[in-house]
C-alpha cells in the first residue's frame, strides 16, 4: 500500500494521494452524506423516577427523610428500564406503531434506517437497531431516569416515548398486583392454618371432657377445696364440742352422738380429698392434661388473633400501591432535528483525515529515509 502511494504522489501533482485519500475524499464523502442524503432525526426527551410509599426504618436521619415523601426503589427503577428496553416492549411498539415501518428506508437513509446496510430483517437485528434508536439512562445519585427516543419524524418520536412510559407504569402496575396477590396469599393461609389449629384445640378439649366427664378440673378442685375447708371447720367445731361434754360429763349421751358426727366428718373429708389428689381419676391426674389442652387452645387463639391482624394489615397494605412510576418531564415534543450534526461530523471527518494523513506523511518519510 505505501509504495501504491509513491507511485501515485509521483504520477500525480497537486496534493499527495495520502492527502486524497486520508483528508479530500473523506470529507467529500461526508460533505455529499450529510448535506443531500443524511435523515433529519427528531429526539424526544422525558423523564421519570420510580418511587415506594416510605417504609419503616430503625430510625434516624434516613428514617425523617422517609417521612417527608416517598423512598426511592433504585432496583425497580433498573427493572423497568431492562423490561421497557426488552423484546415485550419492543414487540408492543411494532403492534402498535409497526415499528418496523416508522424507520423503514423509505423515510430514512440508508446508513440510518432499518434493515441495515446487511439486509438482515429479523426480529433480533430489529432488537439490535430498537437498542441505538431508544436510550434509557439512570442517574444513580437521584434514581432519575431519562428516556431519548429518536425518529425521522417528531410526531412519531413523541408517540413512542408516550408510549414507553405507558409500557413502565403497566410493567409497574403489574408488580403491585404480584406482590398484592402475594401478601394476600401469604396472610389468608396464615389464618387458614390458625384456624385449623384452633379448632383442633377446642375439639381436644371438648373430647377431654366428654371422655373424663369434667369441665375444669382446677375450678371444680376449688369448689372440693372450699368444701373441705368448711368440713374440717365443722370437725373442729365437733371436736371442741366433745372435749366440753367429756368433761363436764362422760356419761352424757351426746358424747356418742358427737364421736358419730366427727367419724361421719372425718370420712366426708377424706372422700373429699380423694376427688381432689387421689388416684388416675383425681381432679390433680385430669388438670395436668386439661392445663395442657387448655395452654395449645390459648397458643392456637393467638396465633389466630396474630393471624387476622397481619391480614388486616395486608387488606390495608393493598389498598395502595407499593411502587410508583412518577413522571417528572412528560414526552417532548421536538420542533427541529437535533441529529446529524452535519458541520460538526464534517468538521470531525476533516480533522480525523488531517491526523491520519499526518501520521501516514510521517510513516512515508520514515520509509524514504530508511531506503536512502
Amino acid at each position: 500500500m505505501i509504495r501504491a502511494f509513491e507511485f501515485l504522489n509521483r504520477r500525480y501533482r497537486g496534493p499527495s494521494a495520502v492527502c486524497w485519500l486520508s483528508v479530500i475524499l473523506p470529507t467529500l464523502l461526508a460533505t455529499a452524506y450529510y448535506g443531500f442524503f443524511a435523515a433529519d432525526v427528531y429526539v424526544s426527551e422525558s423523564r421519570f423516577v420510580v418511587r415506594s410509599p416510605e417504609r419503616q426504618t430503625a430510625g434516624g436521619f434516613t428514617e425523617f427523610m422517609q417521612r417527608v415523601g416517598f423512598s426511592r426503589s433504585e432496583d425497580d427503577t433498573y427493572s423497568a428500564r431492562e423490561f421497557m428496553l426488552s423484546r415485550d416492549a419492543l414487540s408492543d411498539l411494532d403492534s402498535t406503531f409497526n415499528f418496523r415501518n416508522l424507520f423503514s428506508r423509505e423515510r430514512g437513509d440508508m446508513f440510518s434506517a432499518f434493515p441495515w446496510i446487511d439486509g438482515d430483517n429479523s426480529f433480533e437485528a430489529l432488537h439490535l437497531y430498537y437498542g441505538k434508536q431508544v436510550q434509557i439512562e439512570i442517574d444513580t445519585l437521584s434514581s432519575i431516569s431519562t428516556v431519548k427516543v429518536r425518529a425521522f419524524d417528531a410526531d412519531e418520536s413523541f408517540r413512542i416515548n408516550q408510549r414507553l412510559l405507558e409500557i413502565g407504569e403497566n410493567f409497574i402496575n403489574q408488580l403491585n398486583e404480584r406482590g398484592r396477590q402475594d401478601l394476600m396469599h401469604f396472610a389468608s393461609a396464615e389464618v387458614e392454618t390458625a384456624e385449623k389449629k384452633a379448632t383442633a384445640a377446642a375439639l381436644a378439649i371438648r373430647e377431654f371432657r366428654n371422655r373424663r366427664s369434667v369441665f375444669d378440673p382446677e375450678r371444680q378442685s376449688q369448689f372440693d377445696l372450699g368444701q373441705v375447708s368448711k368440713l374440717q371447720d365443722d370437725l373442729i367445731t365437733t371436736r371442741t364440742q366433745l372435749a366440753e361434754v367429756t368433761s363436764l360429763a362422760r356419761n352424757s349421751p351426746k358424747i356418742k352422738v358427737l364421736r358419730d358426727r366427727i367419724s361421719s366428718l372425718e370420712d366426708e373429708i377424706k372422700a373429699a380429698m380423694s376427688k381432689v389428689s387421689g388416684g388416675g381419676s383425681s381432679l390433680s391426674n385430669k388438670s395436668a392434661e386439661f392445663e395442657r389442652l387448655a395452654l395449645e387452645r390459648e397458643f392456637a387463639d393467638k396465633q389466630l388473633a396474630s393471624a387476622l391482624a397481619s391480614l388486616e394489615q395486608a387488606r390495608n397494605e393493598v389498598q395502595r400501591k407499593q411502587l410508583y412510576l412518577e413522571r417528572i418531564a412528560q414526552p417532548s415534543k421536538p420542533d427541529v432535528a437535533v441529529l446529524p450534526k452535519r458541520l460538526k461530523s464534517v468538521a470531525t471527518t476533516f480533522v480525523v483525515g488531517l491526523v491520519l494523513w499526518g501520521v501516514l506523511s510521517m510513516l512515508l518519510a520514515g520509509i524514504r529515509e530508511h531506503q536512502d
